[in-house]
Formats: C-alpha cells, structure tokens, sequence
C-alpha cells in the first residue's frame, strides 16, 4: 500500500516538474495558493518523502516485490 502512494504522489511530482520545464506553471503552488503556502509546501514535502520512500525499491530484491505485489 505504501508503494502505491510513494509512487502516485511521485507521479504527481514529476508532471508538476514537467509542467513547470515546459510552460513554467507550478501547478501545484497555483491550485494550493502560492509556492509558500502551508499546503503547497506538504504537498512538495510528500512528494520528497516519497522519493526518499522509492529508493528502497531500488535495492529490493524482485521475489519480495513479486510477493508484495501478488498479496496486494
């Protein structure tokens, strides 16, 4: 379960970034009110931890991604 929302909210986070390289709009800070808004800071520091979350999946071993996968 922890996966899927590291990894949606990395999505979230690298369409934001694409946003912002293509057509300099940060979505997120223009929804939640401004880049320094309390919401929009989360937001930027959810998608961090979650970052920091999927490294672990770099160094997982397949048969235990197989099995998480499978019970889930």
């Amino acid at each position: 379960m922890w996966d899927k929302i590291a990894l949606i909210l990395l999505i979230i986070g690298g369409i934001n970034w694409g946003l912002v390289g293509i057509f300099e709009l940060d979505l997120v800070a223009w929804i939640l009110g401004g880049a320094g808004s309390f919401a929009a800071r989360a937001v930027y520091i959810l998608v961090a931890i979650s970052a920091v979350w999927c490294i672990s999946l770099l160094f997982r071993r397949n048969e235990e991604l197989a099995v998480s996968t499978y019970r889930q």
